[in-house]
């Protein structure tokens, strides 16, 4: 009896041992009596080699031991990237020491000490050492600690380093993604500048490396640590620990599971905050050159571990674990920011009974949410339109009752005043046609009068003539 199968090797199926023959690419069946029993040992047999795979040996050279080569070899090709994060007050010398940490003058000018709010300054750089290429991106925090309230001087650190990730997680989003030629802005480490006061942490950076410490890997430094000496040195770092511990920073630990690296890690982990001097200049010390810096009293060498602890940093930051904070910033802090995310948008890997989920369900599931919220919020904005407009409809039919009573009124007193108006006016013409007439009246008296003056004079004649014979 034959069977196809789309799987090689052998497996055993409902008591049947299934065996591949190599000259017709199917599996032949013997089927064999089997007990309860010996199912149950199948299951799980079945199960162990699929939890397991099984080891083979192989009988010759095959080639893929070439694989870490062609890793080295592509990664050489396509070059690093490595984002740093300087966190310091104005002044405290964080470009001088990332220009001592990559030998070179980044041409940073100065900050003033006058700006009104913290800003951040990112520029980026191609660095060669050998044939390995470096994008280095330096992040600067201009006007740290300058201003008067310094309630949300780190505020704006926190924003950028967000907005970093929230860029990477958008670009993983995209149908269409360019990872491969995407430059990755996050930031990889914190150097943060502490002031080398000999007593104890201050409040604002207390506040600002809590707010930090879940987001970036923060790798404390104690600047210009020249300014005090070794002993008050030695019980600086101790009570700068001890603050750290108290208050929950969690800053980073160079890692240990590493066992070429784990030794000297460890004991770097101990030397913790590193307490740092940094300068380009260089002072002949014997019969060498080396960076240091001179004072009236003698010259501290950078590069001198009895002086500083710049050669320390310098090798955990960059010779040996560059790779694992670059690693830690990926797996660690940005996984964290993207499950937030994620979890805020209605994404779950397990439903309300643990059952796994696949995005496609939870998908449909918040399709369904939105869609449910939206039909809910098209009916209270429904609700909320007709009840509007019917307060809209109460109020103009008020408005219009009180219109048509103000009409009335006014249509009333109009006629009033036009009766008065009128009874006003037949008065008048009354009076008119009792004047026309009084003046009718008169015009004839005077026409009379008139018309009989030469015969009144006659008679006073005749009158006086009379009397004087």
């Amino acid at each position: 009896m034959y069977q196809r199968y789309i799987f090689l090797g052998h497996h055993w199926d409902n008591g049947s041992l299934l065996v591949l023959t190599a000259s017709t690419g199917l599996f032949q069946s013997h089927i064999t009596t089997k007990t309860a029993h010996t199912s149950s040992q199948v299951s799980d047999h079945e199960q162990k080699q699929k939890d397991s795979p099984r080891s083979l040996t192989m009988s010759g050279h095959v080639g893929f031991e070439s694989l870490p080569d062609q890793l080295v070899n592509r990664s050489i090709q396509q070059g690093f990237c490595f984002n740093i994060l300087c966190v310091g007050e104005t002044g405290i010398g964080k470009s001088t020491l990332i220009d001592t940490l990559f030998n070179t003058n980044f041409e940073d000018h100065e900050s003033s000490h006058f700006y009104p709010h913290v800003r951040l300054k990112a520029q980026t750089y191609e660095l060669q050492e050998s044939n390995v290429r470096l994008k280095l991106t330096i992040v600067n925090t201009v006007g740290f600690g300058d201003q008067i309230n310094k309630e949300e001087s780190y505020q704006p650190i926190v924003d950028y380093i967000d907005a970093q990730f929230e860029a990477y997680l958008q670009e993983e989003l995209k149908i269409k993604r360019s990872l491969f030629n995407y430059h990755d802005s996050r930031v990889h480490v914190c150097l943060y500048f502490i002031s080398p006061t000999g007593h104890s942490l201050k409040t604002l950076d207390l506040l600002t490396m809590k707010s930090l410490d879940s987001k970036v890997n923060i790798i404390p430094v104690i600047a210009k640590a020249d300014a005090i000496s070794k002993t008050e040195l030695q019980k600086f770092k101790i009570k700068l620990m001890s603050e750290l511990v108290s208050n929950g920073v969690q800053i980073y630990q160079f890692p240990t599971d590493d066992e070429t690296i784990a030794k000297i890690n460890a004991s770097m982990n101990g030397h913790l905050p590193f307490a740092v001097v940094g300068s380009m200049d260089e002072v002949k010390v014997g019969n060498k050159m080396v960076k240091a810096r001179q004072y009236p009293w003698g010259v501290v060498q950078v590069e001198n571990e009895n002086h500083c602890d710049f050669v320390k940093l310098r090798e955990m930051l960059i010779c040996t674990n560059m790779e694992d904070l670059r690693d830690q910033t990926h797996t660690r802090h940005y996984e964290l920011y993207r499950r937030r995310k994620l979890e805020e948008m209605g994404f779950m890997d397990v439903g309300p009974e643990n059952q796994p989920l696949s995005l496609q369900e939870t998908y449909e599931a918040k399709r369904h949410e939105f869609y449910g919220e939206r039909q809910r919020k098209e009916e209270e904005m429904k609700q909320l339109f007709v009840q509007r407009v019917k307060e809209k409809e109460a109020i103009l039919k008020e408005a219009e009752r009180e219109l048509q009573a103000k009409f009335e009124h006014l249509k009333r007193v109009h006629q009033e005043e036009k009766l008065r108006l009128e009874e006003k006016r037949r008065l008048l013409e009354e009076e008119i046609m009792a004047f026309s007439k009084k003046k009718a009246t008169s015009e004839i008296y005077q026409n009379q009068t008139f018309m009989t003056p030469g015969s009144n004079l006659r008679k006073d004649k005749d009158r006086k003539n009379s009397n004087f014979m």
